[in-house]
């Protein structure tokens, strides 16, 4: 019984991780116009470590256990959130949540690459669904954009880092200890680059301080805390499922909130990428309840 309720409060709490993060799209995209993408990244996850880290040593507890896994997370992390960051200068909110949600389509590819493990028929129609999608979303490579090509990159590391944050659980690290080295190796990463590079630090506006705050503690440091949790409870493909809710939340956000315009063929498109992202874990829990007999 006890398991259940964790399952079922792991589930409540991907749905939330799941909708702060759609939530987010616009208010970047709005942000950008008084502060640089890169610094951005940097100051928002810089605070969240600092906080939690803050908290953790209050309590005596290690911050730097297993940090190789962290650093590792972070760096994934970071691909995820700073290529998003500055596309979002370049393409809508709602293409960006959209593309982002291609990570679970990412997934048979990554264990191929990753874990030798080659994808049936059925992955390679999930990747070719996706990707009719996103052509309908983009309108087509003439349309895309660089902000689209961008967000590309950042759904493979999403993808990524969900498995990477299984592995490192499963090493039997701390989830709160990976998360404050992840939020550090991304904050340092982004503030280095944007140091190394000469990029603006300066915020010209007091209401995207706000936004900063509000995204380092709602979206970062609760949700992740949240993710890390949850997938100690559930398996990284139900995690995969329920965070696929993220685009439509983010699309919702930015059709009414954020202004976009919803076009027929960028309804559909978006549409058919959210129908490959299920897809690909329906498939995906087929083959591992299916393995292939072992040769004898």
């Amino acid at each position: 019984m006890p398991e259940t309720r964790h399952r079922r409060l792991a589930t409540l709490g991907l749905v939330y991780a799941a909708a702060i993060w759609g939530s987010t799209f616009v208010l970047v995209k709005d942000s950008l116009a008084h502060i640089h993408p890169v610094t951005l990244v940097g100051y928002r996850f810089m605070l969240a470590g600092l906080a939690l880290g803050a908290w953790l040593l209050w309590r005596r507890q290690p911050l730097w256990a297993g940090w190789r896994h962290g650093v590792g997370l972070g760096v994934l992390l970071w691909l995820l959130y700073g290529p998003q960051t500055i596309g979002l200068g370049y393409t809508s909110a709602a293409n960006s949540a959209f593309i982002t949600g291609l990570f679970v389509a990412f997934v048979p590819l990554l264990g191929w690459l990753v874990f030798r493990r080659r994808p049936g028929w059925g992955d390679w129609g999930v990747v070719a669904l996706a990707l009719l999608g996103l052509w309908l979303l983009t309108g087509g490579l003439r349309a895309a954009n660089a902000g689209d090509l961008l967000t590309l990159l950042t759904a493979a590391a999403f993808a990524a880092h969900i498995l990477a944050i299984d592995y490192a659980l499963q090493a039997g690290h701390d989830p709160l200890a990976l998360n404050v080295q992840q939020f550090l190796t991304v904050g340092g990463i982004s503030l280095a680059l944007a140091a190394g590079l000469g990029l603006p630090l300066a915020v010209s506006s007091t209401t995207t301080w706000g936004v900063i705050f509000f995204l380092a503690f709602l979206p970062t440091l609760l949700a992740f805390v949240i993710q890390l949790w949850a997938q100690k409870q559930i398996a990284p493909l139900r995690v995969s499922l329920i965070l696929t809710l993220e685009p439509v939340f983010a699309a919702l956000f930015a059709w009414t909130l954020g202004g976009e315009r919803l076009t027929l063929a960028g309804g559909l498109g978006g549409g058919l990428i959210v129908l490959a992202a299920l897809a690909a874990v329906v498939v995906q829990n087929r083959a591992e309840q299916n393995p292939p007999a072992a040769s004898s």
